[in-house]
């Protein structure tokens, strides 16, 4: 017995346009994966990768400025701190020769006499104290001896206020120890008397 073909019917067929259909609608429900994205989305979605490339070249640029800025105050500072360096090295030094030199000037002043043993001693403290302010000089350490002179608070230290009728008030009319100045930096003031008004008696009100 042989095996025959089975036979299909018109039942069994699929109807032509059902089929259609489905595969219209199984089509219509697949994403649109390679569909390209709208002119305005495309062209917002560029603003804002161009607003935020600007940003970023902006920030970049503001550190680079400030960056730029601390390196030259700190070549400004480092070249300061040098040129100091080296104006100011002898600060500590002739700090530690004034009192000596204040030594020569107040025995010169104290020897009196006409002996040949005080003339001698005076020539000799003259000649070094010449020395020694010819030396300062070269080093442009400067004194500051301003009797006569208005009173100045940031070179003067007024030790005393003396009432007086021969300089106008806030002059220095004595000077008990000198000042001394280095490249215009201040070693030490210099120590004064500085005049004043004098006061004036109450007068007495008398009835006639």
């Amino acid at each position: 017995m042989t095996e025959q073909d089975p036979i299909i019917t018109d039942q069994d067929k699929p109807e032509p346009e059902a089929e259609t259909k489905e595969i219209e609608e199984a089509v219509e429900t697949e994403p649109a994966l390679d569909a390209p994205p709208a002119p305005e989305a495309m062209i917002e979605e560029l603003k804002n990768e161009l607003a935020q490339a600007e940003q970023k070249a902006q920030d970049n640029w503001d550190k680079a400025v400030r960056t730029l800025a601390e390196m030259e105050n700190l070549k400004k500072r480092t070249q300061k701190d040098l040129e100091d360096a080296h104006k100011y090295a002898l600060t500590g030094f002739a700090k530690e020769l004034l009192p000596v030199l204040d030594s020569l000037e107040l025995g010169l002043q104290a020897a009196t006499g006409d002996s040949e043993d005080v003339k001698k001693f005076r020539e000799g403290s003259e000649l070094t104290i010449k020395q020694f302010d010819t030396v300062f000089a070269k080093f442009n350490v400067l004194k500051i001896d301003p009797i006569g002179q208005p009173f100045n608070a940031e070179h003067h230290q007024a030790m005393v206020m003396q009432e007086t009728v021969e300089a106008a008030p806030n002059t220095v009319v004595n000077v008990f120890q000198k000042g001394y100045m280095l490249n215009g930096r201040l070693l030490r003031p210099a120590l004064v008397v500085v005049a004043k008004a004098p006061e004036q008696a109450p007068k007495d009100n008398k009835q006639a």
